[in-house]
């Protein structure tokens, strides 16, 4: 592979990592260090932690070259829910009410996952019909009112912080040992993917190159870590998003599942034709988004400590576009979690950083919708450079 090939491909890789980068440091001059307090770092996860959980979920869907319209209202609904068994006159136990919710996700994707995978009804419409319906029903529940406040229990997913196996000491231990141990997993992992890469033949950096990656990216590790614990230590929502971005990209790259996934976004029919059961695949992929959306609705609810009717407007395209943002296909069949992971970090220090500096929700809007386009033209321009 010449050098400006992989250069090529390297840019496509880390390109929304570097503008990740490029729009925080903007944004970190612009607030005059406001931004990157460990205290605003640790409410910017919290208050987007919701939003990477629907984008973890509709990475899958955009990869089979579909999408999924409804999760806001479904966030919304599972909110509702979760409130008249917890709040209401039931007062379930709080495990029980979040096990309820979670079911109702799982179902919501049951439903949809029928009308597209089975009936071929095209999944715009399908969750488009579900958004509108699940709204409704949204509203029939709480009766247009905001219904809380939840018990304390409940609200500690989306916010609180890891507790400290030091006790009273100055220096959170317990976020000090997870970053640690996010180190060596690390490192070891990407020596033994490097040693995989080489006995297969495949062509791999330089080793001072490779060398320097692993010392910078060991050293961002070391460094968020310390970050976080100047205030509280890791929130809660972090350690859930590095749970299942874990998961995810493991079930994405490394299992057959995944495998069929990407199939199915690259050419449905070729995949079909091979005898793989693209209904079943395509079937899963919306039950998992269901399960997911209700999960994000858990935390939402959590995080503002209510349900409110209205909840998870726009969530779904803010999922939508962390997918896109983060280097998604609109094709399908191209996409990371961890993309989509950026993608959200882009679209939320975008917000956050706008918030602080005064700019008017209008303008929010607008600067969003730029950021975009340009990342689908990015994705267009790198298509049309590989034919």
């Amino acid at each position: 592979m010449n050098q400006g090939r992989k250069f090529h491909l390297d840019l496509k890789k880390y390109g929304m990592v570097i503008a990740l980068v490029v729009i925080t440091a903007l944004f970190q001059w612009l607030t005059e260090g406001v931004l990157l307090a460990p205290m605003n770092i640790s409410k910017l996860l919290m208050q987007n932690g919701y939003i990477l959980i629907l984008a973890i979920g509709m990475l899958p869907i955009i990869l089979t070259g579909d999408i999924d319209l409804s999760v806001g209202s479904v966030v919304a609904l599972v909110g509702a829910v979760t409130s008249k068994l917890l709040v209401g006159e039931a007062r379930m136990p709080v495990a029980l009410g979040i096990a309820v919710g979670l079911l109702v996700g799982i179902l919501i994707g049951i439903w949809h996952g029928f009308w597209i995978a089975y009936v071929k009804v095209p999944a715009f419409i399908a969750t488009l019909a579900g958004m509108l319906f699940f709204r409704g029903l949204t509203l029939v529940i709480t009766q247009g009112k905001t219904i809380g406040p939840y018990p304390d229990a409940y609200q500690y997913i989306a916010q609180a912080y890891l507790p400290d196996v030091g006790g009273a000491s100055q220096i959170h231990l317990t976020t000090i040992l997870i970053g640690a141990a996010l180190i060596v997993v690390f490192l070891l992992t990407q020596l033994q993917k490097r040693k995989r890469e080489i006995s297969y033949g495949f062509a791999v950096s330089g080793s001072g190159v490779y060398t320097l990656k692993l010392v910078v990216m060991a050293g961002l590790i070391a460094f968020a870590t310390y970050w976080f614990t100047r205030f509280k230590g890791a929130p809660v929502i972090l350690m859930i998003l590095g749970i299942l971005t874990f998961i995810y990209s493991f079930v994405t790259e490394k299992t057959v599942l995944g495998r069929h996934i990407y199939a199915l976004g690259g050419n449905e029919r070729a995949t079909a034709l091979s005898g793989i059961k693209t209904k079943r695949v395509k079937f899963m992929t919306f039950v998992n988004m269901g399960l997911l959306a209700a999960f994000a609705g858990i935390v939402y609810s959590a995080r503002i400590n209510c349900a409110n009717p209205t909840a998870g407007d726009g969530f779904e395209l803010d999922a939508i576009a962390a997918c896109y943002i983060g280097g998604a296909s609109a094709s399908g069949g191209v996409g990371r979690i961890s993309g989509a992971i950026v993608g959200g970090l882009v679209m939320g220090v975008l917000n956050n950083g706008m918030s602080i500096i005064g700019v008017g929700t209008d303008w929010q809007k607008s600067i969003k919708g730029l950021v975009l386009l340009a990342a689908v033209v990015f994705d267009i321009v790198n298509q049309t450079k590989k034919k």
